[in-house]
């Protein structure tokens, strides 16, 4: 299973930043999770097919309208756990 552990920076915390990104992946597909970070960022797991969580990536990078990215990492993974939804954490 390919999965992107993804960190997101910004104004990302009270803008509904976790619910569009679980309403979108679940759109898409996708499986996995998302939850805020002590430092005020937004932490998330996606997975299923690479260009899916591309697509979601992409996604993720525009945010809510009142959020504003400053900075999106990720790595991509093979994994063994799968998800069976998508949740916030």
């Amino acid at each position: 299973m390919t999965q992107a552990h993804v960190f997101v920076s910004g104004t990302v915390q009270g803008v509904g930043f976790r619910y569009f990104v679980r309403s979108n992946a679940r759109k898409l597909g996708l499986t996995g999770w998302v939850r805020n970070t002590e430092d005020e960022g937004v932490e998330a797991v996606f997975q299923g097919q690479k260009e899916t969580i591309e697509a979601m990536i992409a996604l993720t990078r525009q945010g809510p309208f009142l959020a504003e990215v400053k900075h999106i990492g990720f790595d991509f993974e093979e994994v063994e756990e799968v998800y069976k939804d998508f949740f916030i954490q």
